[in-house]
């Protein structure tokens, strides 16, 4: 389980900018929950995403995994759990270095690299089975540059690389935003079917409507720091995309948009 309680998060403290976006925020994140999260520009989706993996740090509240308190754990400890894939392919992977190699890298995550070879050749036949799962040929193309590769084929690596630990969280931060709509099919489809065999407690911030009604457990709105709308379960799979559009404008009227 994941548990954010009572955060609260200011940005630019103390100058004429200051905004007070999370004002005693809580969420609980049940083992198993795959939740969609959408919400307008500076809803504070992202800015959740990054306090529950460490890249920023709240200025007070607790952040619980597993009952354990980890608010004060650095971002590369916090990732030994979480693996995280980001709306641009190229954060999640290494461009000047091969897919062998990024294979590699992403296989020793959280390990004491030594003066040794980054890359086991014994552990080479393993990484082809987890490419050719993809269904993208990169199985045969483990020397090209990944540099080379398609937005969506990095994507793809992406994605395979932050579930190649033992993880217990995946973080989807619009993951395919900036993908054509049939690679962003793909990708959903990929992270679905990832998602349910590893078994991964998931939270993914979309501003896809069609892909937050039609996947996962959880759906949730974010709207100035607060969650508008948290449905589950039953309720969850009673909404359409129709449901999430109406809520939309009436919070966009509310705003004078």
């Amino acid at each position: 389980m994941l548990e954010l309680k009572d955060i609260h998060k200011i940005y630019n403290p103390g100058t004429v900018n200051e905004m007070c976006l999370f004002d005693h925020f809580n969420l609980k994140v049940d083992k198993g929950d795959f939740i969609s999260v959408v919400g307008s520009n500076g809803s504070g989706k992202t800015s959740m995403l990054n306090i529950i993996c460490g890249s920023i740090a709240a200025q007070s509240g607790q952040i619980l995994m597993d009952g354990k308190d980890i608010t004060k754990d650095k971002e590369h400890k916090r990732n030994e759990k979480i693996g995280r894939v980001y709306q641009n392919p190229s954060m999640g992977t290494c461009p000047s270095m091969t897919i062998l190699e990024n294979m590699s890298l992403a296989d020793n995550k959280g390990r004491f690299f030594g003066l040794g070879k980054g890359t086991d050749k014994r552990r080479v036949g393993y990484y082809r089975e987890q490419l050719r799962q993809l269904d993208l040929g990169l199985e045969d193309r483990m020397d090209t540059k990944v540099g080379a590769l398609s937005g969506g084929q990095r994507q793809a690596m992406a994605l395979l690389m932050s579930t190649m630990t033992p993880i217990e969280f995946l973080i989807l931060d619009e993951h395919t935003a900036a993908l054509d709509p049939k690679t962003a099919e793909m990708i959903m489809e990929l992270t679905d079917k990832i998602v349910k065999e590893k078994e991964l407690t998931t939270i993914m911030v979309t501003h896809n409507l069609r892909y937050a009604v039609e996947y996962g457990n959880r759906l949730l709105m974010m709207h100035q720091g607060e969650a508008v709308l948290d449905k589950k379960g039953k309720e969850k799979e009673e909404m359409c995309v129709e449901d999430v559009l109406k809520l939309f404008n009436e919070i966009s009227i509310e705003c004078g948009n």
